[in-house]
């Protein structure tokens, strides 16, 4: 409840977003950790309350100036008790779970707006002289928020979103299964980008293990030791992000035609493989299906005489308004027996561009993001610089 309550009310989510340590308890508000100087001069951390005024769930002007705190009375640089604030001291029973040792007193003219400013308010003067003491003491500790299990899919409250005001926005892209088919080097910076939304299920299929040469070409850094433990993709990619939110699976297999039936029931799929006879039977399967999917590809080739790379990024987006130009995009062609695929060329950075293009699009498919165009192929050329996006819906 404390973290629904905070996250309806602007001025209790702009304390926990500034790195306050927010708790409401009780029909109180505690701002934890808050430094004051005791009277043996030392540096000590208490707990400011405040009751809460509050319209259902909502909270409403404070109807008190008067604020609490636990811990001793603050004192200032010389030991005296800080009289600006002075109000009472003793056993305060405030709630069951909420004793207090005193309460402080300090009135605006025209009262407090809201519970930022009350709090924030008493926080400057309590911490006054304990930052003279130490200028790097704060109450704004930003300490790691858990979020409750039944609170989507996160281990700890997003709070890049609601720092940013954009919990409607990113709403929009909480779909409730999302598959990468293929987790290579633009498979892997996708599911790196898609793990940090609000998605349900975000499901992994690739039958490759974890070699050293893929460490080179994804996200974070793998150790000696799991390189030579050999594991496969994405249970090793599973288990990095299972670290930030639950909902990831990891499938250690290929697609085919004895298991392509695993690909429906999708809200959307992205296409990060290589090219071949595969490729084509998911694709048909997911327009047959309805499935709305980005197919991703990258080509890099060595200019011998200049020794320098030349390389394109593809995004080439498929939905129910638009997929008649996947067919001139997308090349079903089987590698080349002549060794092609084993010199094909992947650099991370641009893996980490495709990925990031693929992503874009699919938050613009959602209404993430403004998109006047529409469009449903995308290319970025390296060496003229150019980004190109056609095939208009």
């Amino acid at each position: 409840m404390s973290r629904e309550l905070i996250s309806r009310n602007p001025d209790l989510l702009r304390l926990q977003n500034e790195g306050y340590e927010v708790e409401v308890r009780s029909g109180h508000l505690l701002v934890h950790s808050v430094p004051y100087v005791n009277a043996n001069g030392e540096i000590a951390l208490g707990t400011l309350v405040s009751d809460l005024t509050m319209a259902g769930d909502l909270t409403t002007r404070p109807g008190s100036h008067i604020a609490s705190f636990i811990g001793e009375h603050p004192r200032n640089r010389d030991g005296s008790e800080i009289q600006q604030i002075k109000h009472n001291s003793g056993h305060m029973a405030l709630a069951p779970d909420v004793v207090a040792q005193h309460s402080f007193s300090n009135k605006p003219r025209q009262g407090y707006i809201d519970y930022y400013e009350k709090m924030t308010r008493y926080i400057e003067i309590i911490c006054a002289p304990a930052k003279s003491l130490r200028p790097e003491v704060t109450a704004r500790t930003y300490q790691v928020i858990e979020a409750a299990p039944d609170d989507g899919v996160f281990h700890y409250v997003d709070t890049a979103s609601s720092r940013a005001g954009i919990g409607a926005v990113i709403a929009k892209i909480a779909m409730r299964r999302v598959a990468i088919v293929g987790l290579g080097g633009t498979g892997s910076y996708v599911l790196d980008l898609v793990a940090k939304t609000p998605v349900g299920e975000v499901h992994l299929y690739d039958g490759d293990l974890l070699l050293q040469h893929n460490a080179f070409r994804a996200p974070g850094a793998a150790s000696i030791e799991q390189l030579r433990y050999r594991p496969s993709k994405v249970a090793y990619h599973q288990g990095n992000y299972a670290k930030m939110r639950r909902g990831i699976f990891a499938h250690h297999e290929y697609i085919g035609e004895e298991n392509v039936a695993q690909l429906h029931g999708f809200d959307f799929v992205f296409l990060c493989m290589d090219t071949g006879p595969a490729k084509k039977l998911i694709v048909d399967v997911l327009h047959a299906a309805g499935t709305p999917f980005i197919d991703t590809g990258m080509s890099v080739q060595m200019l011998e005489d200049s020794l320098q790379l030349w390389a394109i990024c593809r995004v080439t987006t498929s939905t129910c308004t638009k997929r008649d130009h996947v067919a001139r995009r997308v090349s079903y062609a089987p590698p080349t027996e002549d060794g092609d695929y084993e010199r094909n060329i992947q650099i991370a950075d641009l893996n980490a561009l495709a990925a990031a293009m693929a992503v874009i699009r699919w938050k613009k498919f959602c209404g993430f993001y403004q998109d006047l165009e529409g469009e449903h192929d995308s290319t970025y050329t390296t060496n003229c610089n150019l980004l190109t996006g056609d095939e208009i819906a």
